[in-house]
């Protein structure tokens, strides 16, 4: 039985796709002039950031796919090299979103349009770039890495983990306390 090394990240998808849908929804509802509350956005940003990217995409990146490379995929022309272009093109649209959301909480206008679409651009990119990893890059892994790696790679994720306690929590507090506020 191999020891599975992608199943964390399939698991930590969820909770992104979750605020992902969240995202979608109020922006939904922001493009119909029925929801203006910025500080979402910025929590959406946070969540993004800290969860998303240091916490997720720590293992993706510093583990899993320096792993991969190790052992015969390729750096450059691969998966791998669209993963980071993705990932790189989600760090774009968080800032714009960021920045809109900053001016719209100090009462400029017009940021509504601007958070609108780089929220939509964000939740459409990253629904395309989780199905990428769930159904092609990680079923690739896990029959491509040999067993003799895979225990150092579940501790290198569990010191990625220990090195923000309480994180992975704290995110799935803020999105079921947003998840309930849409539900009533």
């Amino acid at each position: 039985m191999k020891t599975n090394v992608t199943q964390v990240m399939v698991d930590e998808h969820k909770l992104i796709l979750r605020m992902i849908a969240l995202v979608e929804k109020n922006t939904e509802l922001l493009e119909q002039g029925k929801f203006r509350d910025w500080q979402f956005y910025l929590d959406a940003v946070d969540f993004i950031r800290n969860y998303a990217d240091r916490f997720h995409h720590a293992k993706e990146e510093d583990v899993l796919f320096i792993e991969l490379i190790k052992n015969g995929m390729p750096e450059k022309q691969s998966p791998i090299e669209a993963m980071h272009m993705e990932h790189d093109q989600g760090r774009a649209h968080v800032r714009a979103i960021e920045e809109a959301a900053q001016k719209a909480l100090a009462g400029e206008s017009g940021q509504a349009a601007i958070i609108a679409e780089n929220a939509r651009g964000y939740a459409a990119l990253l629904r395309g770039h989780i199905e990428k990893e769930d159904d092609i890059l990680y079923p690739l892994a896990e029959r491509v890495l040999p067993e003799e790696v895979r225990e150092r790679m579940l501790q290198a994720y569990d010191r990625a983990e220990a090195a923000t306690p309480e994180l992975e929590e704290t995110y799935r507090k803020l999105v079921e306390g947003y998840e309930q506020r849409l539900a009533s």
